[in-house]
């Protein structure tokens, strides 16, 4: 069984939900429940070894749009967020994060050793993401607070605008060149996570966005979870020009699981089969070589393909493409060595890759 690292879930955000409700994140987390996708014994039998766990305040209620008679669709952009509320949340998931640390159902992990001595003794290696940066002051004061924390990457948006950028909207058929890029605070944010060591995500950017960060970041490109635009032309996927730019700087583009952002039609649903993740893959390695393209589920986040199913299934997608002639030693640089690069990259460890 190939042991997978993952660049992107959405576990912190189910477990806040659910906890708000009365029950217990620990417990949830450790033992398992019967709905979403991860928890450790799931992940566990699925090979899901760790990942980067994101903290995302909700967008209210957001309702994506229904497609046209021809597929078409394009759900507006979600409205900005309140600083105050949106860092109560990220505080509450943080602290979640850290309880189940304190309780060891997981390991919440700060440096790539942490990460493979955590997976080498079978406890989940969470390593903590900021999924748009609403919580985050433009003087950057609770930055540091979250980065004390354990926080080690983050996006600059979501799929909505806020102070450090702009945000792409869910849209098919869609250019992810649909509004500006960085603000002056954007720019700001950039510098400072390069000087601190923390991961700088484009997966919900504009292409300007993209572009800017491109020009101002000394860390590789990393897109945790987004697919080929060139095979499915949601607003959210990667052009190939983008594409080139993340081979260059020898950054990371993670296979994201949502179906929407698979299926040639863009549309959300389970019923799509194993092999449109593996043609996104060949396109993504085509494009920018082996040693570049990693897993980004977006695990309880997304509707993903029913064959998957949750993180039990997820050995189910490396069965597929050892079927196809994915050798061994590319298989382990795709399910975990690639992002153990890239993280101890931007952490300023070096080189981590055993692959």
């Amino acid at each position: 069984m190939q042991s997978v690292f993952d660049g992107h879930n959405d576990v912190l955000l189910r477990l806040w939900h659910h906890t708000n409700e009365g029950a217990d994140p620990v417990a949830e987390f450790r033992d398992g429940i019967a709905t979403g996708h991860i928890d450790a014994p799931r992940a566990k039998a699925g090979g899901l070894a760790g990942g980067l766990c994101a903290i995302y305040i909700p967008s209210g209620h957001l309702v994506f749009a229904e497609p046209d008679r021809n597929g078409h669709y394009a759900t507006p952009l979600a409205a900005p967020l309140e600083r105050t509320p949106s860092l109560d949340i990220a505080l509450e998931m943080a602290a979640i994060a850290l309880k189940l640390d304190r309780a060891g159902a997981w390991k919440l992990c700060r440096s790539t050793a942490e990460i493979r001595d955590s997976m080498e003794k079978g406890i989940f290696a969470a390593v903590m993401h900021m999924e748009g940066c609403e919580a985050i002051d433009v003087d950057l004061v609770a930055l540091e607070t979250f980065y004390a924390a354990g926080l080690r990457s983050l996006g600059p948006v979501w799929s909505r605008n806020n102070v450090f950028a702009h945000g792409v909207p869910f849209a098919y058929p869609s250019s992810p060149d649909t509004g500006p890029g960085l603000t002056d605070a954007g720019f700001a944010l950039v510098r400072e996570c390069n000087r601190l060591g923390i991961v700088i995500d484009l997966a919900h950017i504009t292409e300007k966005g993209f572009w800017d960060v491109a020009k101002t970041s000394d860390q590789p490109l990393v897109a945790s979870h987004s697919n080929a635009h060139a095979l499915t032309p949601v607003a959210r996927n990667l052009t190939d020009k983008q594409l080139d730019a993340i081979k260059e700087s020898r950054g990371i583009v993670g296979l994201n699981y949502a179906t929407a952002m698979l299926r040639e039609d863009g549309r959300s649903d389970a019923d799509t089969p194993i092999e449109v993740m593996i043609r996104h893959l060949d396109h993504l390695i085509k494009r920018v070589g082996i040693d570049c393209v990693g897993l980004g589920s977006d695990f309880d986040g997304a509707t993903i393909p029913a064959d998957i199913g949750d993180a039990a299934g997820n050995q189910k997608l490396i069965a597929a493409l050892r079927n196809v002639g994915y050798g061994e030693a590319d298989l382990a640089k795709l399910c975990r060595e690639n992002w153990l690069r890239i993280l101890a990259s931007a952490w300023g460890e070096g080189s981590a890759s055993r692959a």
